[in-house]
């Protein structure tokens, strides 16, 4: 490790960051591809909400074990301390990838909205995140709005295309 980043705390290093938004990331493209095809099944909100619940809970633990198991493979050790809570730390968001959606599904089961509403906009809010997350990232490269803007259409481009092949797969 960095001489420089000894004392720094593990969720303040720029590179777990890194890790940790590319893991919200990728949880936001997955829970689209979930909600889209929750939308078009029958599913009661019980059932939607325990999808996504165990969706999350399915994306955290194959990462943290994938983790620990690369930790293993190249430490021959587990991970403890620091490295341990920098797993958690960085693997975190795919738990919380399910707040929106379960939100939005409770708010069906207190007839707000139908289901099949709520997971649509569930899915929506998915793929704004990434435009965001998009233009973001574009400003913080020095691109300017224009290639900010092109970043973001880029990203939620990419939630848009999930969501498009759940449609067309039918489910």
């Amino acid at each position: 490790m960095d001489d420089r980043l000894a004392d720094v705390p593990p969720g303040a290093e720029p590179g777990v960051l890194a890790d940790r938004l590319k893991e919200r990331i990728y949880a936001t493209i997955t829970m689209i591809a979930v909600v889209v095809g929750l939308s078009f099944g029958e599913v009661g909100a019980l059932g939607a909400v325990a999808t996504v619940l165990t969706t999350a809970l399915g994306l955290w633990l194959a990462a943290f074990v994938a983790d620990q198991q690369a930790h293993r493979t190249v430490h021959r050790n587990l991970a403890t301390g620091r490295e341990l809570r920098r797993m958690l730390y960085v693997s975190s968001p795919l738990l919380s990838c399910a707040a929106g959606p379960s939100v939005l599904i409770a708010l069906a089961a207190l007839d707000v909205l139908t289901l099949h509403a709520a997971l649509l906009t569930a899915a929506g809010v998915c793929v704004v995140s990434l435009f965001l997350w998009g233009c973001v990232g574009g400003l913080r490269m020095g691109g300017g709005t224009l290639a900010a803007l092109v970043a973001g259409l880029a990203d939620a481009a990419i939630g848009v295309a999930v969501a498009l092949v759940k449609v067309a797969a039918g489910h």
